[in-house]
């Protein structure tokens, strides 16, 4: 296996690095570099790395005190660090026992940050062995205060910042990034972060937190990952207010000049890393989600967390909980309360695997499904007033102008919230849902943990204890009567790492429903009995990257079946063949 160093020039070590075919029909790369690139996967290829000074901080390469007396040697590093010589898990332990004595979820957020800034491969290695304790402090819920104070915690930039004074210079912008092999790009224009509102420029912390779970959870490599900010303003006056702002102190550009810029951008990131890029939309408005992925979905390869990531973890759940609840998913009826993306997208996708299970069009598959929205059931005589996106969930009946109502009238079996807004499953929603069901299957989904529809523990304790509960964000476990409950987290985590690196891995230029369906059917055949006798329908986080290899896996099979992956010939065992292809942080050695 080579490893050596080649020759030593102008301050920096050349290392040749040459991947080899492994039985599983992936690459053997003992560094820990993704695979899942063609040129890698054809060519050797070289890394310069730099020697000295320099080496200690470039955060890529930079082992801090685990460099061994013969890299010291090698690369300059004599008198630089101290005598001792550490290994990755020492400084692990390290880091994990300085992590536990912060009180404020904010302060450990902004020490992880400055860790990936000094140290990339010990940031990944911490959030992938500690991911369940991690995953909170790097995503929701400390990622949405982050969000808010980013102007002041803000130090160095981790993405791009594509502001409306780059207008018509689009690609030129992207061309300043220093990677040229991206892989996943993930976007926001900062309208609607989480449950927040707009939060303009800050919103970054979003598409850099959502990349970082890319790498950790679903073994993206990290330089193939650019988190992008589009700003076109912000109307949080506040914000504009703000001395500490970092973003364009005038009001959101709205209509034609922002669709015109966003047609830019799309265009500049084709141009720029071709067909297969993989383009990730995050915390854009209702109105422009909707919109943008009808107008890209045909001629990119894009996906919208919120509408179509939400919606295939929510079916995994459901999927799954059809073992506590019995029946099919046909036999149920689902009442959300909220219309918006994640409402409507999720609604859309229980419809499409009912009908592909039943035979059944899909016009008729919707009638198991009510939304209410702030003007209360969503219905047939609203249908003038409502929006494009709301109108198929119009269906037949007298008007209900509250929740509460319309649970007692539709007498559904699982009740889903979206709302963004807390506390709005009350004790009569709750004990209306335990009153006409056995086991009601309660998912309260809205983030962060302020804005959920309930607690885990005031599901429990309503309905006596006999609640299938989930939410979007952690909740702790409940014990009622001597039963010890664990919630589960319909996380869009378990899914938009497995499926993207679907994607990436099988070369994929289209992204279909049908592989949304068959990652929700993935991730619901990783709940074990175990897990069901503990009232859980998702899998514990801890065992995350053994469920996106099956999960990419699953997309990819879908892909090579659609006839819109490139990467040929198909590998044998995609399993086999998404782990070979999975970044792992351990350090390299180098000589």
């Amino acid at each position: 296996m080579e490893s050596a160093l080649k020759e030593q020039r102008g301050g920096e070590s050349v290392l040749d690095l040459s991947p080899r075919a492994t039985p599983a029909g992936g690459v053997e790369d003992v560094y820990g570099e993704d695979c899942a690139t063609e040129d890698q996967l054809i060519t050797p290829w070289t890394i310069a790395v730099s020697s000295g000074y320099n080496l200690l901080r470039d955060p890529r390469y930079n082992k801090g005190l685990a460099f061994t007396e013969r890299e010291r040697d090698a690369h300059y590093l004599r008198g630089l660090l101290p005598p001792v010589i550490s290994t990755q898990e020492l400084q692990e332990k390290k880091i994990m026992q300085s992590l536990r004595q912060y009180d404020v979820p904010l302060h450990k957020y902004v020490a992880m940050m400055e860790l990936e800034e000094r140290n990339e491969r010990l940031f990944y290695k911490l959030l992938i062995d500690n991911v369940e304790e991690l995953l909170p402090i790097v995503y929701t819920p400390t990622v949405g205060e982050a969000c808010q104070k980013y102007g002041s915690i803000f130090k160095r930039p981790q993405g791009l910042y594509i502001s409306l004074k780059e207008k018509g210079r689009i690609l030129e912008v992207l061309k300043n990034w220093p990677e040229r092999s991206i892989q996943v790009i993930v976007v926001t224009d900062g309208e609607r972060i989480l449950g927040l509102g707009d939060l303009g420029c800050q919103g970054m912390g979003i598409p850099v937190g959502k990349l970082a779970l890319y790498t950790a959870l679903g073994g993206v490599r990290p330089s193939a990952c650019l988190p992008i900010t589009i700003d076109v303003g912000t109307n949080n006056e506040q914000l504009l207010k703000d001395e500490f702002y970092i973003g364009l102190r005038q009001k959101r550009a709205t209509g034609q000049e922002y669709y015109d810029f966003l047609h830019e951008f799309m265009s500049a990131v084709k141009q720029n890393y071709g067909e297969k890029i993989l383009v990730q939309f995050e915390d854009f408005a209702n109105h422009n989600a909707f919109e943008l992925l009808a107008k890209y979905g045909t001629t990119h390869l894009v996906f919208n967390d919120d509408i179509q990531g939400t919606a295939s973890v929510v079916l995994a759940g459901l999927i799954a909980s059809l073992k506590l609840l019995g029946g099919s998913l046909a036999d149920h009826t689902f009442l959300f309360l909220g219309a918006g993306e994640a409402g409507t997208g999720i609604a859309e996708l229980i419809a499409l695997e009912i009908s592909k299970k039943t035979k059944c069009p899909v016009e008729e598959t919707r009638k198991k499904i009510w939304l209410v929205d702030s003007k209360g059931l969503i219905v047939s005589g609203r249908k003038e007033t409502l929006q494009s996106f709301k109108k198929p969930w119009a269906h037949e009946h007298e008007p209900v102008n509250n929740l509460l109502d319309a649970v007692k009238t539709i007498k559904p079996t699982v009740l889903i919230g979206t709302s963004g807004v807390g506390r709005t499953f009350t004790k009569e929603v709750i004990e209306a849902m335990a009153s006409t069901n056995e086991r009601p299957l309660i998912m309260a989904l809205s983030n962060p943990t302020s804005q959920a529809e309930c607690t885990a523990e005031e599901a429990y304790t309503w309905s006596e204890g006999r609640a299938v509960f989930a939410s979007g964000s952690p909740f702790p476990s409940f014990e009622y009567n001597g039963k010890l409950n664990i919630p589960g987290q319909a996380n869009n985590c378990y899914i938009f790492p497995g499926f993207g690196f679907g994607l990436v891995m099988s070369g994929t230029i289209r992204v279909h429903d049908d592989m949304l369906l068959a990652a929700s059917e993935a991730l619901a055949a990783q709940v074990t009995e175990e897990h069901f006798a503990k009232g859980m329908i998702y899998p514990p986080f801890a065992d995350i990257r053994k469920i996106s290899a099956h999960i990419a896996a699953s997309v990819a099979t879908k892909a090579y079946e659609l006839g819109v992956a490139t990467r040929l010939p198909r590998p044998a065992n995609l399993v086999k063949y998404a782990e070979s292809c999975m970044y792992t942080p351990n350090y390299r050695s180098y000589r």
